[in-house]
């Protein structure tokens, strides 16, 4: 993991690295006032697990190392724990069915501030995250 990075500038490498490897579906949740698990939980989807384990990959080369990785062999839900960010990169089918937008649906929704690239697809997830999972 890169030294010295705060938990904004890991969201924005770690989404800059996702949205390369044209990840879709992209939000960015920030956890602070609901728990102290980790700052920011960064979900996005992929359209197969070829595709999401690139996404991983990508996150990797640009942020270092997790300290922990889950699903990557399987690449239906790969979860990277940053500590105070967690990555999460879905299969669609997966994240319909685990639904994290619903589950921590009181935190901050934090797309729109990382600017760049990530703006042109928060209106995606903001249609994703509205649909009936």
């Amino acid at each position: 993991m890169k030294a010295g990075l705060s938990s904004q500038d890991k969201v924005r490498e770690g989404l800059t690295a996702a949205l390369d490897r044209k990840a879709s579906a992209v939000l960015v949740f920030n956890l602070t006032e609901l728990t102290t698990m980790a700052d920011y939980f960064v979900l996005s989807t992929a359209s197969s697990d070829r595709q999401a384990r690139a996404i991983a990959e990508a996150i990797a080369e640009n942020l270092g190392p997790a300290s922990s990785v889950e699903g990557m062999q399987a690449a239906n839900w790969i979860l990277m724990d940053y500590g105070d960010v967690v990555f999460h990169v879905f299969q669609e089918e997966a994240r319909r069915f685990y639904a994290l937008e619903r589950l921590w649906g009181d935190a901050q929704n934090e797309t729109g501030i990382f600017g760049g690239k990530v703006r042109s697809s928060a209106a995606a997830a903001s249609n994703e995250s509205k649909r009936p999972y």
